[in-house]
Protein backbone atom coordinates (compact mmCIF):
# COMPACT_ATOMS: atom_id res chain seq x y z
CA UNK A 1 0.00 0.00 0.00
CA UNK A 2 2.67 2.47 1.07
CA UNK A 3 4.81 1.51 -1.92
CA UNK A 4 1.94 2.25 -4.31
CA UNK A 5 1.26 5.58 -2.59
CA UNK A 6 4.93 6.50 -2.72
CA UNK A 7 5.09 5.62 -6.41
CA UNK A 8 1.97 7.70 -7.09
CA UNK A 9 3.47 10.70 -5.29
CA UNK A 10 6.72 10.35 -7.23
CA UNK A 11 4.83 10.27 -10.53
CA UNK A 12 2.70 13.22 -9.49
CA UNK A 13 5.53 15.46 -8.31
CA UNK A 14 7.42 17.62 -10.83
CA UNK A 15 10.75 16.22 -12.01
CA UNK A 16 12.80 19.42 -11.82
CA UNK A 17 14.15 20.84 -8.55
CA UNK A 18 12.88 24.36 -9.28
CA UNK A 19 9.27 23.27 -9.66
CA UNK A 20 9.47 20.97 -6.62
CA UNK A 21 10.81 23.81 -4.50
CA UNK A 22 8.16 26.14 -5.86
CA UNK A 23 5.50 23.57 -5.00
CA UNK A 24 6.82 23.35 -1.42
CA UNK A 25 6.61 27.13 -1.06
CA UNK A 26 3.44 27.82 -3.04
CA UNK A 27 1.29 24.92 -1.81
CA UNK A 28 1.07 26.14 1.84
CA UNK A 29 0.30 29.68 0.66
CA UNK A 30 -2.49 28.47 -1.63
CA UNK A 31 -3.92 26.13 1.02
CA UNK A 32 -3.85 28.96 3.56
CA UNK A 33 -5.64 31.31 1.20
CA UNK A 34 -8.25 28.66 0.38
CA UNK A 35 -8.83 28.03 4.10
CA UNK A 36 -9.20 31.74 4.81
CA UNK A 37 -11.56 32.12 1.85
CA UNK A 38 -13.71 29.18 2.97
CA UNK A 39 -13.87 30.43 6.56
CA UNK A 40 -14.73 33.94 5.38
CA UNK A 41 -17.34 32.66 2.95
CA UNK A 42 -18.97 30.41 5.52
CA UNK A 43 -18.83 32.59 8.59
CA UNK A 44 -19.06 36.09 7.20
CA UNK A 45 -20.36 36.29 3.67
CA UNK A 46 -23.16 33.73 3.99
CA UNK A 47 -24.30 35.10 7.34
CA UNK A 48 -24.21 38.66 6.06
CA UNK A 49 -26.03 37.63 2.91
CA UNK A 50 -28.70 35.86 4.99
CA UNK A 51 -29.18 38.89 7.25
CA UNK A 52 -29.43 41.31 4.33
CA UNK A 53 -31.91 39.03 2.55
CA UNK A 54 -34.13 38.78 5.62
CA UNK A 55 -34.07 42.57 6.07
CA UNK A 56 -35.02 43.02 2.41
CA UNK A 57 -37.90 40.56 2.64
CA UNK A 58 -39.16 42.31 5.75
CA UNK A 59 -39.40 45.48 3.69
CA UNK A 60 -41.15 43.59 0.90
CA UNK A 61 -43.63 42.11 3.39
CA UNK A 62 -44.25 45.63 4.66
CA UNK A 63 -44.92 46.81 1.11
CA UNK A 64 -47.42 43.99 0.56
CA UNK A 65 -49.19 44.69 3.84
CA UNK A 66 -49.42 48.39 3.00
CA UNK A 67 -50.81 47.54 -0.46
CA UNK A 68 -53.51 45.45 1.16
CA UNK A 69 -54.72 48.27 3.40
CA UNK A 70 -54.62 51.33 1.18
CA UNK A 71 -56.76 52.38 -1.72
CA UNK A 72 -55.60 52.77 -5.28
CA UNK A 73 -55.01 56.50 -4.98
CA UNK A 74 -52.43 56.06 -2.24
CA UNK A 75 -50.58 53.10 -3.82
CA UNK A 76 -48.82 55.35 -6.29
CA UNK A 77 -47.63 57.65 -3.50
CA UNK A 78 -46.36 54.71 -1.47
CA UNK A 79 -44.60 53.26 -4.54
CA UNK A 80 -42.80 56.54 -5.20
CA UNK A 81 -41.73 56.82 -1.55
CA UNK A 82 -40.26 53.28 -1.58
CA UNK A 83 -38.52 53.93 -4.86
CA UNK A 84 -36.96 57.18 -3.58
CA UNK A 85 -35.95 55.98 -0.09
CA UNK A 86 -35.31 52.25 -0.50
CA UNK A 87 -34.43 52.04 -4.20
CA UNK A 88 -37.43 49.81 -4.96
CA UNK A 89 -39.38 49.70 -8.17
CA UNK A 90 -42.86 48.32 -7.50
CA UNK A 91 -45.65 47.77 -9.99
CA UNK A 92 -48.79 45.70 -10.23
CA UNK A 93 -49.25 43.27 -13.17
CA UNK A 94 -52.75 42.18 -14.04
CA UNK A 95 -51.56 38.78 -15.26
CA UNK A 96 -52.50 35.98 -12.87
CA UNK A 97 -49.69 33.49 -13.53
CA UNK A 98 -45.97 33.53 -12.86
CA UNK A 99 -43.37 32.93 -15.60
CA UNK A 100 -42.71 29.24 -16.27
CA UNK A 101 -38.99 29.61 -16.95
CA UNK A 102 -36.50 29.87 -14.16
CA UNK A 103 -34.27 32.87 -13.82
CA UNK A 104 -32.34 31.89 -10.75
CA UNK A 105 -29.04 30.02 -10.50
CA UNK A 106 -29.05 26.80 -8.50
CA UNK A 107 -25.35 26.91 -7.70
CA UNK A 108 -25.26 30.55 -6.63
CA UNK A 109 -25.08 31.11 -2.83
CA UNK A 110 -26.97 34.39 -3.23
CA UNK A 111 -29.78 32.74 -5.20
CA UNK A 112 -29.90 29.81 -2.79
CA UNK A 113 -30.28 32.09 0.25
CA UNK A 114 -32.96 34.22 -1.46
CA UNK A 115 -34.87 31.09 -2.50
CA UNK A 116 -34.78 29.68 1.03
CA UNK A 117 -36.03 32.91 2.62
CA UNK A 118 -38.80 33.42 0.03
CA UNK A 119 -39.99 29.86 0.54
CA UNK A 120 -40.42 30.47 4.26
CA UNK A 121 -42.60 33.58 3.68
CA UNK A 122 -44.54 33.11 0.42
CA UNK A 123 -46.38 30.24 -1.24
CA UNK A 124 -46.12 31.39 -4.82
CA UNK A 125 -43.21 33.43 -6.06
CA UNK A 126 -40.71 33.79 -8.89
CA UNK A 127 -37.46 35.64 -9.17
CA UNK A 128 -34.62 36.11 -11.64
CA UNK A 129 -31.07 37.22 -10.96
CA UNK A 130 -29.93 36.85 -14.56
CA UNK A 131 -32.53 38.81 -16.52
CA UNK A 132 -30.90 42.12 -15.58
CA UNK A 133 -27.27 42.90 -14.89
CA UNK A 134 -27.67 44.96 -11.72
CA UNK A 135 -31.29 44.25 -10.70
CA UNK A 136 -33.25 41.30 -9.34
CA UNK A 137 -36.73 40.72 -10.68
CA UNK A 138 -39.07 39.40 -7.95
CA UNK A 139 -42.70 38.51 -8.60
CA UNK A 140 -45.24 37.48 -5.95
CA UNK A 141 -48.91 36.47 -6.35
CA UNK A 142 -51.02 39.34 -4.98
CA UNK A 143 -54.83 39.25 -5.00
CA UNK A 144 -55.93 39.06 -8.63
CA UNK A 145 -52.56 39.78 -10.14
CA UNK A 146 -48.80 39.72 -9.67
CA UNK A 147 -46.78 42.21 -7.70
CA UNK A 148 -43.44 42.85 -9.50
CA UNK A 149 -40.58 44.29 -7.47
CA UNK A 150 -37.19 45.35 -8.82
CA UNK A 151 -34.31 45.91 -6.39
CA UNK A 152 -30.52 46.14 -6.74
CA UNK A 153 -28.41 43.00 -6.23
CA UNK A 154 -26.23 44.88 -3.79
CA UNK A 155 -29.17 44.86 -1.34
CA UNK A 156 -28.53 41.18 -0.63
CA UNK A 157 -24.89 40.73 -1.79
CA UNK A 158 -22.20 42.18 0.53
CA UNK A 159 -19.77 44.38 -1.39
CA UNK A 160 -16.96 43.50 1.03
CA UNK A 161 -16.58 40.07 -0.59
CA UNK A 162 -14.83 41.45 -3.65
CA UNK A 163 -12.54 43.64 -1.56
CA UNK A 164 -11.68 40.71 0.69
CA UNK A 165 -11.01 38.44 -2.30
CA UNK A 166 -8.66 41.06 -3.69
CA UNK A 167 -6.86 41.40 -0.38
CA UNK A 168 -6.22 37.67 -0.04
CA UNK A 169 -5.39 37.09 -3.73
CA UNK A 170 -2.96 39.96 -4.28
CA UNK A 171 -0.61 39.15 -1.34
CA UNK A 172 -0.60 35.47 -2.30
CA UNK A 173 0.33 36.37 -5.87
CA UNK A 174 3.12 38.68 -4.67
CA UNK A 175 4.49 36.01 -2.29
CA UNK A 176 4.54 33.37 -5.03
CA UNK A 177 6.23 35.82 -7.42
CA UNK A 178 8.92 36.59 -4.82
CA UNK A 179 9.34 32.85 -4.21
CA UNK A 180 9.81 32.23 -7.96
CA UNK A 181 12.54 34.88 -8.21
CA UNK A 182 14.28 33.61 -5.06
CA UNK A 183 14.12 29.93 -6.03
CA UNK A 184 15.37 30.65 -9.55
CA UNK A 185 18.50 32.27 -8.09
CA UNK A 186 18.96 29.38 -5.67
CA UNK A 187 18.52 26.58 -8.21
CA UNK A 188 20.58 28.16 -11.00
CA UNK A 189 23.95 27.15 -9.41
CA UNK A 190 22.69 23.56 -9.06
CA UNK A 191 21.62 23.52 -12.71
CA UNK A 192 25.00 24.92 -13.78
CA UNK A 193 26.79 22.27 -11.72
CA UNK A 194 24.66 19.51 -13.27
CA UNK A 195 25.33 20.82 -16.79
CA UNK A 196 29.06 21.01 -16.11
CA UNK A 197 29.05 17.44 -14.74
CA UNK A 198 27.08 16.22 -17.75
CA UNK A 199 29.41 18.03 -20.15
CA UNK A 200 32.50 16.64 -18.44
CA UNK A 201 30.96 13.15 -18.32
CA UNK A 202 30.49 13.26 -22.10
CA UNK A 203 34.14 14.10 -22.54
CA UNK A 204 33.76 17.77 -23.46
CA UNK A 205 36.56 20.08 -22.44
CA UNK A 206 35.73 22.56 -19.67
CA UNK A 207 38.13 25.46 -19.39
CA UNK A 208 36.98 26.80 -16.04
CA UNK A 209 34.11 26.17 -13.62
CA UNK A 210 33.19 28.80 -11.03
CA UNK A 211 31.01 27.51 -8.17
CA UNK A 212 28.26 29.81 -6.90
CA UNK A 213 25.15 29.73 -4.75
CA UNK A 214 24.68 28.61 -1.16
CA UNK A 215 27.56 27.31 0.96
CA UNK A 216 26.71 23.62 0.39
CA UNK A 217 26.34 24.12 -3.37
CA UNK A 218 29.64 26.03 -3.59
CA UNK A 219 31.33 23.24 -1.63
CA UNK A 220 29.97 20.62 -4.04
CA UNK A 221 31.10 22.81 -6.95
CA UNK A 222 34.63 23.15 -5.55
CA UNK A 223 34.86 19.38 -5.02
CA UNK A 224 33.65 18.76 -8.57
CA UNK A 225 36.22 21.21 -9.93
CA UNK A 226 39.04 19.55 -7.98
CA UNK A 227 37.89 16.13 -9.20
CA UNK A 228 37.73 17.42 -12.78
CA UNK A 229 41.26 18.76 -12.59
CA UNK A 230 42.59 15.49 -11.09
CA UNK A 231 40.93 13.40 -13.81
CA UNK A 232 42.12 15.76 -16.54
CA UNK A 233 45.67 15.65 -15.19
CA UNK A 234 45.51 11.85 -14.99
CA UNK A 235 44.23 11.55 -18.56
CA UNK A 236 46.89 13.90 -19.87
CA UNK A 237 49.60 11.94 -18.06
CA UNK A 238 48.23 8.70 -19.49
CA UNK A 239 48.19 10.14 -23.01
CA UNK A 240 51.78 11.32 -22.67
CA UNK A 241 52.83 7.93 -21.31
CA UNK A 242 51.07 6.10 -24.13
CA UNK A 243 52.70 8.37 -26.70
CA UNK A 244 56.09 7.48 -25.26
CA UNK A 245 55.28 3.76 -25.23
CA UNK A 246 54.07 3.99 -28.82
CA UNK A 247 57.32 5.63 -29.92
CA UNK A 248 59.44 3.12 -28.00
CA UNK A 249 57.60 0.11 -29.49
CA UNK A 250 57.35 1.33 -33.05
CA UNK A 251 61.08 1.87 -33.32
CA UNK A 252 62.08 -1.82 -32.75
CA UNK A 253 59.20 -2.95 -34.97
CA UNK A 254 60.51 -0.75 -37.76
CA UNK A 255 64.03 -2.21 -37.29
CA UNK A 256 62.58 -5.72 -37.44
CA UNK A 257 60.88 -4.90 -40.74
CA UNK A 258 64.17 -3.65 -42.17
CA UNK A 259 66.01 -6.75 -41.00
CA UNK A 260 63.37 -9.02 -42.51
CA UNK A 261 64.05 -7.53 -45.92
CA UNK A 262 67.55 -9.01 -45.80
CA UNK A 263 66.35 -12.54 -45.14
CA UNK A 264 66.83 -14.89 -48.05
CA UNK A 265 63.95 -17.18 -47.13
CA UNK A 266 61.03 -15.16 -48.48
CA UNK A 267 58.38 -17.51 -47.08
CA UNK A 268 59.65 -17.11 -43.52
CA UNK A 269 60.13 -13.39 -44.11
CA UNK A 270 56.52 -13.03 -45.26
CA UNK A 271 55.14 -14.90 -42.21
CA UNK A 272 57.23 -12.81 -39.83
CA UNK A 273 56.17 -9.62 -41.62
CA UNK A 274 52.52 -10.62 -41.17
CA UNK A 275 53.15 -11.16 -37.46
CA UNK A 276 54.75 -7.74 -37.18
CA UNK A 277 51.77 -6.18 -39.00
CA UNK A 278 49.44 -7.88 -36.52
CA UNK A 279 51.53 -6.54 -33.65
CA UNK A 280 51.30 -3.01 -35.09
CA UNK A 281 47.54 -3.34 -35.49
CA UNK A 282 47.19 -4.58 -31.90
CA UNK A 283 49.35 -1.71 -30.70
CA UNK A 284 47.16 0.79 -32.56
CA UNK A 285 44.03 -0.80 -31.07
CA UNK A 286 45.47 -0.57 -27.56
CA UNK A 287 46.45 3.05 -28.04
CA UNK A 288 43.08 3.90 -29.56
CA UNK A 289 41.22 2.32 -26.66
CA UNK A 290 43.34 3.99 -24.03
CA UNK A 291 43.65 7.40 -25.71
CA UNK A 292 41.98 10.34 -23.99
CA UNK A 293 39.14 12.25 -25.62
CA UNK A 294 39.13 14.98 -22.99
CA UNK A 295 40.78 17.60 -25.16
CA UNK A 296 38.68 16.91 -28.25
CA UNK A 297 36.33 19.82 -28.91
CA UNK A 298 32.63 19.44 -29.65
CA UNK A 299 31.51 20.68 -33.04
CA UNK A 300 28.40 20.69 -35.19
CA UNK A 301 28.51 18.47 -38.28
CA UNK A 302 26.18 16.74 -40.73
CA UNK A 303 25.82 13.09 -39.81
CA UNK A 304 24.46 12.04 -43.19
CA UNK A 305 27.48 13.45 -45.04
CA UNK A 306 29.82 11.76 -42.56
CA UNK A 307 28.23 8.35 -43.21
CA UNK A 308 28.47 8.85 -46.96
CA UNK A 309 32.13 9.84 -46.66
CA UNK A 310 33.04 6.80 -44.55
CA UNK A 311 31.01 4.38 -46.68
CA UNK A 312 32.71 5.59 -49.87
CA UNK A 313 35.97 4.09 -48.60
CA UNK A 314 34.47 0.59 -48.82
CA UNK A 315 33.68 0.57 -52.52
CA UNK A 316 34.82 -3.02 -52.92
CA UNK A 317 32.23 -4.08 -50.37
CA UNK A 318 28.50 -3.84 -50.78
CA UNK A 319 27.44 -1.14 -48.32
CA UNK A 320 23.89 0.11 -48.82
CA UNK A 321 23.05 3.50 -47.32
CA UNK A 322 19.50 4.46 -46.39
CA UNK A 323 19.40 8.15 -45.50
CA UNK A 324 16.16 10.07 -45.88
CA UNK A 325 16.81 13.34 -44.07
CA UNK A 326 19.60 15.79 -43.46
CA UNK A 327 20.74 15.20 -39.88
CA UNK A 328 22.99 17.55 -37.91
CA UNK A 329 24.69 16.50 -34.68
CA UNK A 330 26.85 18.24 -32.09
CA UNK A 331 29.66 16.02 -30.85
CA UNK A 332 33.32 15.07 -31.17
CA UNK A 333 33.74 14.49 -34.89
CA UNK A 334 36.91 12.38 -34.79
CA UNK A 335 35.47 10.11 -32.10
CA UNK A 336 32.26 9.56 -34.06
CA UNK A 337 34.34 8.78 -37.16
CA UNK A 338 36.33 6.23 -35.18
CA UNK A 339 33.10 4.66 -33.90
CA UNK A 340 31.52 4.32 -37.37
CA UNK A 341 34.77 3.04 -38.87
CA UNK A 342 35.05 0.36 -36.18
CA UNK A 343 31.47 -0.78 -36.77
CA UNK A 344 31.84 -0.88 -40.55
CA UNK A 345 35.21 -2.66 -40.31
CA UNK A 346 33.58 -5.23 -38.06
CA UNK A 347 30.63 -5.65 -40.45
CA UNK A 348 32.89 -5.93 -43.52
CA UNK A 349 35.10 -8.45 -41.74
CA UNK A 350 32.25 -10.88 -41.04
CA UNK A 351 29.60 -10.05 -43.63
CA UNK A 352 29.23 -9.67 -47.37
CA UNK A 353 26.26 -7.29 -47.53
CA UNK A 354 26.06 -4.35 -45.15
CA UNK A 355 23.08 -2.02 -44.73
CA UNK A 356 23.46 1.32 -42.92
CA UNK A 357 20.28 3.23 -42.00
CA UNK A 358 20.06 6.75 -40.56
CA UNK A 359 16.80 7.99 -39.01
CA UNK A 360 15.83 11.16 -37.17
CA UNK A 361 13.13 10.93 -34.50
CA UNK A 362 11.71 13.64 -32.29
CA UNK A 363 14.39 13.30 -29.60
CA UNK A 364 17.03 10.94 -31.02
CA UNK A 365 19.26 10.13 -33.95
CA UNK A 366 19.12 6.40 -34.70
CA UNK A 367 21.72 4.49 -36.79
CA UNK A 368 21.41 0.83 -37.80
CA UNK A 369 24.41 -1.15 -39.07
CA UNK A 370 23.25 -4.56 -40.37
CA UNK A 371 25.33 -7.38 -41.82
CA UNK A 372 24.63 -10.92 -43.05
CA UNK A 373 27.45 -12.56 -41.10
CA UNK A 374 27.25 -15.35 -38.52
CA UNK A 375 25.92 -12.94 -35.90
CA UNK A 376 26.46 -13.07 -32.16
CA UNK A 377 24.64 -15.44 -29.80
CA UNK A 378 22.25 -13.80 -27.38
CA UNK A 379 24.27 -14.76 -24.30
CA UNK A 380 27.42 -13.22 -25.81
CA UNK A 381 26.00 -9.82 -26.82
CA UNK A 382 26.77 -8.24 -23.48
CA UNK A 383 30.25 -9.77 -23.24
CA UNK A 384 31.49 -8.59 -26.63
CA UNK A 385 31.11 -4.99 -25.48
CA UNK A 386 33.72 -5.59 -22.79
CA UNK A 387 37.34 -4.66 -23.58
CA UNK A 388 39.65 -7.45 -24.84
CA UNK A 389 36.84 -10.02 -25.03
CA UNK A 390 37.01 -12.38 -28.03
CA UNK A 391 34.58 -15.12 -28.90
CA UNK A 392 35.74 -18.62 -29.63
CA UNK A 393 32.99 -19.30 -32.13
CA UNK A 394 32.70 -18.75 -35.87
CA UNK A 395 32.53 -14.97 -35.65
CA UNK A 396 36.06 -14.70 -34.24
CA UNK A 397 37.82 -17.67 -35.79
CA UNK A 398 40.80 -16.83 -37.95
CA UNK A 399 40.20 -13.13 -37.44
CA UNK A 400 42.93 -10.82 -36.18
CA UNK A 401 42.33 -8.26 -33.47
CA UNK A 402 42.26 -7.89 -29.74
CA UNK A 403 38.52 -7.47 -29.15
CA UNK A 404 38.39 -3.69 -28.83
CA UNK A 405 36.42 -2.55 -31.89
CA UNK A 406 32.93 -2.80 -30.38
CA UNK A 407 34.22 -1.69 -26.96
CA UNK A 408 35.65 1.51 -28.37
CA UNK A 409 32.45 2.23 -30.34
CA UNK A 410 30.31 1.55 -27.27
CA UNK A 411 32.46 3.84 -25.09
CA UNK A 412 32.25 6.67 -27.64
CA UNK A 413 28.46 6.42 -27.95
CA UNK A 414 27.96 6.33 -24.16
CA UNK A 415 30.28 9.33 -23.73
CA UNK A 416 27.97 11.28 -26.07
CA UNK A 417 24.94 10.49 -23.89
CA UNK A 418 23.65 7.77 -26.21
CA UNK A 419 23.29 4.01 -26.17
CA UNK A 420 24.37 1.09 -28.37
CA UNK A 421 22.50 -2.21 -28.56
CA UNK A 422 23.35 -5.47 -30.33
CA UNK A 423 20.41 -7.18 -32.02
CA UNK A 424 19.70 -9.63 -34.84
CA UNK A 425 19.63 -8.06 -38.29
CA UNK A 426 16.97 -8.77 -40.93
CA UNK A 427 19.74 -10.66 -42.82
CA UNK A 428 20.08 -12.96 -39.76
CA UNK A 429 23.45 -11.43 -38.95
CA UNK A 430 24.37 -8.73 -36.46
CA UNK A 431 22.51 -5.46 -36.06
CA UNK A 432 24.15 -2.61 -34.18
CA UNK A 433 21.59 -0.01 -33.09
CA UNK A 434 22.94 3.39 -32.05
CA UNK A 435 20.78 6.03 -30.36
CA UNK A 436 22.15 9.55 -29.87
CA UNK A 437 20.34 12.56 -28.37
CA UNK A 438 19.48 15.07 -31.08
Amino acid sequence: MFYGLNKFIKNFLPKRLFYRSLLIVAAPIILLQITIAVVFFDSLWIKTNKGMTRALLNEIVTIIEVYKNVDESNKKIITNLYNQNFNFSVRFLEEKTLPSFGGDRWFSPMDRTLRRELKSRFNEYWFSTTAHKELIDLRIIFKDGVLQIFFPKERIAPSSARIFALWITLPAFLLILIAILFLRNQTRPIVNLAKAAEQFGKGDYIEEFRPSGALEIRQAGHEFDRMRKRITRHLNQRSEMLSGISHDLRTPLTRLKLQLSFLKDKEISKKMANDIDDMEKMLNDYLQFASSQINEKTELFEFDLLLKEIASRYEHNKINLSINDKVTFSGRLNSIKRCINNLLNNAVLFGKEINVTLKKTMNNIVIFVDDDGPGIPEHEKENVLKPFYRMDESRSQNKSGVGLGLSIAYDIIRSHGGDMLLETSPQKGLRVKISLPS
